[in-house]
């Protein structure tokens, strides 16, 4: 083995780096649990841990430094020095079997989080009483939604990522008989009836409701409770010239309708969907309280779940703590609406959510095992010294 080999065994397989890490793994949660007054629980876990360096914007710039090791990275370290100082310093044997499986539960815990962080999704469904859904709305992306509603017997959607109107790219769809240009975007603003003021600013829709409309850009919120509203102007061009430049943001309570080519359109900026292969429909919202107070008692939802097949047709109730599996994904009760019978789901889709329970399962075995053969020596110890006196 030459030096350079040796250099870089060594580095990995070293106490001081495992040290090491641990000490920068405490400071980064105790930094991003402060960071937290400033940004909420999902750009933390972006900013600190689902990212391999901490980036610093610099002041009045869009030029960022990285200044600290994120989560990824220093998993992925810890993940390598642990699985090196087994190669080299660890010999497999029945005494020590408790360690290695208690180290494999960490293993898999790293992996678990890991997985997570790349694939976990979380969306949600709202629901008034009787109303039906196949699809679950993202928390913070949009989509521009373009309908084509001429057909009495269903819709023929083509869905803009807000991503691409953020670039200002001209879109063509074969679906779509003109094109959309993104005339100005705003990740975050506020919006208002225009009024008889003088110093109201003049609106670049020529075409649907944003003429009446006073836009005013604000700066993106991080906040927990707090939630971005983007709002975009867009064109819409045919082969003959413009159709007009149209307001599109989450704010506005229903689509724009217009004709053109002899057919009927819709257009919105909304959530950004994704569809399911079933079907639930609130059955019953139930919202109890204690007595006397306005402290909740029970969220419970009464659903019924249906695919297009017929196979599945039933109900389900999910409430705090007791939430709905199927088709891979789990229905969290999340929020409760008593005045307007409205009820909110959480949904997840982690394909790694076994892995934790696994990783515990692993370690807890490991270290009873590992105290287990400890005793057992320590007993056997004790016998063998009091037969010797004896």
């Amino acid at each position: 083995m030459n030096d350079t080999v040796r250099q870089f065994r060594d580095f990995f397989v070293s106490l001081r780096l495992t040290v090491v890490l641990l000490t920068l793994s405490m400071l980064l949660i105790f930094a991003a649990t402060l960071d937290q007054v400033n940004l909420g629980i999902g750009a933390v876990q972006a900013k600190w841990f689902h990212s391999l360096f901490v980036l610093w914007r610099l002041p009045h710039s869009d030029f960022t430094l990285p200044v600290f090791p994120g989560g990824y990275l220093l998993g992925a370290f810890l993940l390598a020095n642990l699985i090196a100082a087994h190669v080299y310093r660890f010999q497999l044997s029945w005494k020590k079997c408790g360690i290695f499986l208690t180290h494999l539960g960490l293993v898999v815990l790293l992996l678990g989080e890991f997985f997570s962080g790349l694939l976990q999704q979380e969306t949600r469904m709202e629901f008034r009483e009787g109303e039906a859904k196949s699809y679950s709305e993202s928390y913070d992306r949009n989509e521009l939604a373009i309908l084509n509603t001429t057909d009495p017997q269903f819709d023929t959607v083509v869905a803009v990522p807000e991503s691409l109107l953020a670039d200002g790219a001209a879109i063509q769809h074969p679906a779509l008989p003109f094109r959309v240009i993104t005339k100005a975007y705003y990740p975050n603003a506020a919006f208002a009836m225009r009024g008889a003021g003088k110093d109201e600013p003049a609106s670049l829709a020529t075409a649907g409701v944003g003429p009446q409309v006073v836009l005013t850009p604000l700066a993106q919120t991080y906040k927990q409770d707090e939630r971005n509203t983007p709002a975009a102007f867009i064109e819409l061009a045919g082969p003959e010239g413009s159709l007009g430049t149209w307001l599109v943001t989450p704010q506005l309570p229903a689509p724009q309708t217009f004709d053109y080519a002899g057919r009927t359109w819709r257009l919105a900026l909304r959530p950004e969907r994704t569809y399911r292969p079933f079907t639930l429909t609130l059955v019953k919202a139930t919202h109890d309280v204690y007595p006397g107070t306005d402290i909740p008692k029970n969220f419970s939802s009464r659903l019924r779940l249906t695919t297009p097949d017929g196979r599945v047709d039933r109900e389900v109730l999910i409430y705090m703590n007791n939430p709905l599996r199927f088709g891979g994904l789990t229905f969290y009760q999340q929020t409760m609406d008593s005045e307007t019978n409205t009820s909110g789901l959480q949904v997840v889709h982690n394909p790694g959510w076994i892995m934790p329970y696994v990783a515990c399962i692993l370690m807890a075995l490991g270290l009873v095992l590992q105290f287990g053969l400890h005793l057992l020596g320590f007993i056997g110890k004790r016998t063998a010294a009091s037969a010797a006196k004896s």
